[in-house]
């Protein structure tokens, strides 16, 4: 895995009572909630840091950091980019206003809005 790419959401959320979960802007109360890791690499693919970032802050937030970690990591981001739930890019990605926040973050209508003119169609 090339750790110097971008990764960033392609999906809209939410992040409620602790749980990051996958919501449908048109029926946000609809959500499908993601096992820990998932919540917490999706949480962080704002599309301004490499995998590279990623792996370091992970490794901080531990005392001592699991041997596995970085094996860890990359078996959650394939699994996000084989659901299109992440992807991976080159360079620094600006995510559009309806992906940079959690949905109860929102202007539902102005989010809406976007989406219908961007043509995005969530997967």
């Amino acid at each position: 895995m090339n750790h110097s790419q971008y990764f960033y959401r392609t999906v809209t959320f939410t992040r409620k009572h602790n749980q990051v979960a996958l919501a449908d802007i048109n029926q946000p109360d609809q959500t499908s909630p993601l096992d820990d890791w998932m919540g917490i690499v999706f949480s962080l693919a704002d599309g301004n840091h490499t995998i590279q970032e990623l792996i370091d802050y992970m490794r901080v937030q531990y005392p001592q950091a699991p041997a596995n970690l970085e094996e860890t990591l990359h078996s959650v981001i394939e699994r996000l980019q084989e659901g299109k739930i992440i992807q991976l890019s080159d360079k620094a990605v600006v995510l559009p206003y309806y992906l940079a926040s959690p949905v109860e973050e929102l202007d539902l209508e102005k989010a809406t809005d976007l989406i219908q003119q961007d043509g995005y169609i969530q997967h």
